[in-house]
């Protein structure tokens, strides 16, 4: 099990470019996969994007592929989600999740441990 801390989040006009951090706490943060995901009010969680254990291989949803680049740094206990050309629909509350997974997977979906949270707001 892993804590999850997101940050970065803000208000942005369209265009512009922000970059999540999803700070964990634990040892073995090297073992999980991470995964981005969205949720406005009334909408189901959005799959956003998902990093390998050793952050060599990304998935990403077609909505932000191109524009949001997933990474994973495992020295420093931290994954990113860096998010550029940002439009009006990105708006919503960002969160971060982790499993354990093996090497190279990139699960979607069965995440276990979740972060509280941040919001995006991009004004058109």
């Amino acid at each position: 099990q892993v804590q999850l801390v997101e940050s970065g989040g803000g208000l942005v006009q369209a265009g512009a470019s922000l970059r999540l951090s999803c700070a964990a706490s634990g040892r073995t943060f090297s073992t999980y996969a991470v995964g981005w995901f969205r949720q406005t009010p009334g909408k189901e969680r959005e799959f956003v994007a998902t990093v390998s254990r050793g952050g060599t291989s990304t998935v990403y949803a077609d909505s932000v592929k191109g524009r949001f680049t997933i990474s994973k740094d495992n020295a420093k206990n931290t994954a990113y989600l860096q998010m550029n050309s940002l439009k009006a629909e990105d708006t919503a509350v960002y969160y971060c999740a982790a499993v354990y997974a093996n090497p190279g997977a990139t699960p979607r979906r069965d995440f276990g441990d979740w972060g509280q949270g941040t919001q995006v707001t991009v004004s058109s």
